[in-house]
This record gives structure tokens, sequence and C-alpha cells, in this order.
């Protein structure tokens, strides 16, 4: 047994690990090790990645390329193969991976299993948009292809690892003119000029997110957007990792640090306009901070990510910023951004029109919970949703009413694949 734990921190849990390493044994592999679930690198803040007292199969191993067509960008590979590899080995040939996530360390396989959102959905929409097709082993010892139009490609898309095992995965990827991004730095004082940089920036832009302070009540922030440019070779290389060495006695990120740090990130940010940067810096800025999640202290942290409708979301929002600033914590890491007006491919996918959220919250225990149940108030009433690749704690009647296609994925769930999320949330 080994104990794993997920990229929150919140405790660690004795696993059975099992190495896949060839993806064509991968269904008998399955069949002898009932109830595990498929593990990549970790990266699931909570529970979607854990099976504890159970089987975990690591993916890692399946990391080979299968093909790469340069002159469409056609890419097919195993599951196990790095979103950071992926991009290493194709933007150097003009292409890039249309859609990823705040971190490059995360498999292909997790990437659809999760149906990973970026900074462009009002242009891209999420990763299941461009997969072309997928393998998947089930604990029955089927070894089947699916493709868009499959009952089981649409509930294995943001189906959380509960259909099968992805074994290799087939993605279109887009053209791109170099590794570059012509990037607007741009202050907000409001939710207001928020969403009116949002709404006016989806037409020209490609790429838009913004930082909002999260103990300033009324949501100032910076507001990103960027392009894809040709800026030649004459460009800066991206920056040097550095890495947290130990798990400090107490969280980083507390009422003292937080206050003065957003005060001086704003500062810091607002008088920036434009800049030229590698994608890695701009995708994936706190990857060159390694093991960034040893700052929250021993307790670990809770992620809450969750999206509005926009009929809704302007005023919810605000009353998240509000609730999070009356209590005296919140986060560093404050995402906000807008998905736009498509809908995702997968049955249990989070992204949908609207706006989302995303916040950090050091385990501070009993008045953590409590402040999360109150956000999850506000969430409920506004209709939204949670992240299940974020959450460790959602309450089953707010997964169940986020997710109006649950019945119709639970037809197609592997009974041979389980996890700590799945107990939680679905009964077994």
């Amino acid at each position: 047994m080994v104990a794993i734990n997920s990229w929150g921190r919140l405790g660690q849990f004795e696993h059975t690990v099992h190495r896949l390493t060839d993806r064509l044994s991968v269904a008998t592999q399955l069949q002898h090790d009932r109830y595990g679930l498929a593990f990549g690198m970790g990266r699931s803040y909570g529970d979607v990645c854990l099976n504890p007292g159970g089987v975990l199969w690591n993916t890692t191993g399946l990391d080979r390329f299968i093909s790469f067509e340069e002159h469409n960008g056609k890419l097919v590979c195993e599951s196990g193969v790095l979103i950071r590899d992926i991009q290493r080995l194709c933007v150097p040939r003009g292409w890039m991976l249309p859609v990823v996530p705040g971190t490059q360390y995360v498999t292909a396989g997790g990437a659809v299993a999760n149906d990973i959102h970026g900074k462009n959905h009002h242009k891209a929409g999420s990763f299941g948009d461009h997969v072309l097709q997928f393998t998947l082993a089930r604990t029955d010892g089927s070894l089947m292809q699916y493709r868009p139009g499959d009952a089981l490609f649409a509930a294995t898309v943001g189906g959380l690892g509960l259909t099968g095992v992805i074994t290799e995965v087939a993605l279109q990827l887009q053209r791109v003119p170099g590794p570059w991004l012509a990037v607007e730095t741009l202050p907000y004082r409001n939710l207001n000029e928020f969403f009116e940089l949002a709404d006016s920036s989806e037409a020209d832009w490609e790429h838009t997110v913004s930082w909002v302070d999260c103990l300033s009540g009324e949501g100032r922030g910076i507001f990103m957007r960027a392009n894809s440019v040709d800026a030649g070779n004459e460009q800066p290389a991206p920056a040097r990792t550095i890495r947290v060495p130990f798990v400090p006695p107490v969280s980083l990120v507390n009422r003292w640090s937080l206050r003065p740090f957003n005060a001086m990130y704003f500062h810091a940010k607002k008088s920036q306009r434009t800049s030229i940067q590698h994608y890695e810096a701009f995708f994936h800025p706190l990857d060159k901070v390694l093991d960034w999640n040893r700052m929250y202290g021993p307790h670990g942290f809770y992620q809450y990510q969750c999206v509005l409708p926009r009929k809704s979301g302007k005023d919810a929002i605000q009353a998240i910023l509000r609730r999070i600033a009356k209590s005296g914590t919140g986060s560093f890491l404050a995402v906000l951004k807008t998905f736009g007006q498509r809908e995702s491919k997968g049955m249990l996918s989070f992204a949908m029109p609207g706006v989302t959220l995303a916040l950090d919250f050091p385990n501070q225990g009993a008045s953590t919970l409590q402040l999360l149940s109150a956000l999850d108030a506000i969430v409920r009433e506004a209709k939204g949703r949670l992240y299940p690749a974020k959450d460790a704690r959602m309450p089953i009647d707010l997964f169940e009413s986020g997710y109006p296609r649950l019945n119709e994925f639970l037809v197609h769930r592997d009974t041979g694949i389980s996890s700590a999320m799945s107990r939680r949330l679905m009964s077994n």
C-alpha cells in the first residue's frame, strides 16, 4: 500500500498502485483489479483522483506518441502523455493544443476525463471539443474506440474517470505562428468594469482571464487578454522554475499575508499595458513554482471553483466576494473569467455559458467548511455548479442540481470503477 494525496494535500490515503505501461493489455489488467481508478499526475485538488483503500492504475507509463500528421495537426498519443510534452513537441512545428489548463503537468487522459477548460472558452470551448477519438478500456475486458456522437464519448468526456481507462487519444491541434503571445494587461475597479472588458474583448482576443482581489469586496482586479503572435526569435526564454522546499508549520496564506499581498499585486500590475510572453508563462504561471501547494501548510487547502449563469452571475459573484471579504480569509490565487455561449460535449462537463470564479482557501477546519457552505448557498440560489476536478466536499444536492445529465451518465458508468468522489456523491 502507498500513501497518496491529491494536489490540495487535505490528507494522505493508502492505495494499491499498479503502473500501466502497455496500452494493449490495460483491459486485461482491469479485469483483475475490480474497483480501481485511473490516476495520472494527481493534479486534481480534491478526491476525484483518489480511491482510498482500493487500486489506482497509474497511467504515466502510457507516455508514447503514436503519430503526428504535421500537415494537418492531428496528433495521436497514449493517455499518460503530459500536456507539457505535447506542446514542446508540436509548438516548434507550428501547432498547439487548442485548450490547456492552468498547469501543463496534466495527462492527456486526465484532460479528457475532467474536460478541462482554458482562458479561451469563448473561442475554443473545452478540451473535449478537440478530441477526435479515444480508446477506452473497461473492467469487462472490452477495449473500444469512441468518437463524437457516441454515448460513451459523451459520458467519458468530463466523466471523472468513471467510465473506464482511456488508453490513447486522437487530438486536433490548432495552427500557431510560434510560442509567443501579445498580452495586454488592464486594471478594473469593480465587477461592472470586469464584465465590460470581458465582453468587449471576446471578438478580437483569443485568450481572456483576470485576477480578482477577493478581499476588496467590490471585485477590483487585473484583466489580461492575449493573442498568438509571430515575435521572431529574439525574445527572452521562459522563466526558470523555483521550488517550495518544505511544508511550513502553518499556512503562509493567512489574514496577515493576504491583504498586503493583494494590494501590492494590484498596484504592481495596474500600470502594465503590453508585453510579449512565452506560452508557458501566460498559460501556466504557477508552474514556475514547483510544489507551490506546500505553502498552505500541513493541513492543505480547498479549491473552490464555481460557474454561474450570466443572468445571475454578476450578483452572485459580488455576493461571494463580499462574503469572503467579511470572513477575513481568502486566496492569493483568485481567477475570474467568462465562458462563451457554447455547450460542452460531456454529460458531466463543468463549463457552461456564464462566469466562473476559482479560489484557494487554507484548510482551517470548521471555519473554512462553514465559509464554503455559505458560498454553496449563493451558488445554489444562482443555479450554478461546482467543478468536480477541484472539489473535496460538495453537497450531494448541489452536485445533482448542477449536473442535470447525471442520471443519463450513470447508465454508462463502469461498475467496476470507484473513487472517493463517486462514493461521496453517487453512493458507490
